[in-house]
């Protein structure tokens, strides 16, 4: 019997809504949007369904509200890490790892976020939409750091977020694939080219 003098900890609301979506990040991520339950997640989270409710209005708030949360949260990850006056053979290399942490910490996020297979066009009309915000928002980053023009900039960063959105999916698929050879594969393949653009090399499809 539990000691009346021993006062019960209540969770915050914020506390609250973390575990929501880290339940429900595992769930949309395992089971697709429409195979993903509101009682399962509310299972793993602790939950009852009017207190998931009282968090979020519906499902798809809950599913657009991940979506949302991952792209800001890796939006951010490249401001801090390529901000600076590091040279970029130091900044890069520290965006990567720094993109590469992210998605070992969260798991799920590929799944869900890079990757949309649920053919349903209100699902796919909201991830459109919140990638597009994502890319769009990247480009202005490469480009503040570069200095290339809007449209080249915008070219790059696609480059490097399609790329790395592939291999994060590819990376969930095989787990045990250490981050620092992930880490090594992704400077590999964009950060030698890279790094041949800031010198002026370029390819004209002309001998």
């Amino acid at each position: 019997m539990r000691d009346p003098s021993q006062k019960r900890t209540r969770m915050s609301a914020a506390a609250r809504r973390e575990v929501i979506e880290t339940a429900a990040a595992e769930v949309f991520a395992e089971r697709g949007y429409h195979g993903a339950s509101i009682d399962e997640i509310c299972r793993r989270a602790g939950v009852t369904a009017p207190v998931l409710y009282d968090h979020f209005p519906s499902k798809l708030a809950l599913h657009r509200r991940l979506l949302e949360r991952t792209r800001d949260e890796l939006l951010a990850v490249w401001r801090e890490h390529l901000a600076g006056d590091d040279p970029p053979e130091v900044r890069i290399p520290r965006a990567i790892d720094g993109w590469a942490a992210y998605v070992q910490a969260h798991p799920y996020a590929p799944r869900m976020f890079f990757f949309e297979t649920t053919g349903e066009p209100e699902i796919q009309a909201i991830h459109r939409e919140v990638t597009a915000q994502g890319k769009a928002a990247l480009g202005a980053i490469v480009g503040e750091q570069s200095g290339d023009a809007a449209v080249a900039a915008e070219m790059i960063a696609e480059v490097m977020r399609a790329g790395l959105a592939g291999l994060a999916i590819w990376w969930s698929e095989h787990p045990e694939v250490p981050r620092e050879q992930i880490v090594e594969t992704a400077l590999n393949v964009l950060w030698v080219g890279l790094e041949r653009l800031s010198r002026g090399e370029t390819w004209t499809g002309r001998a």
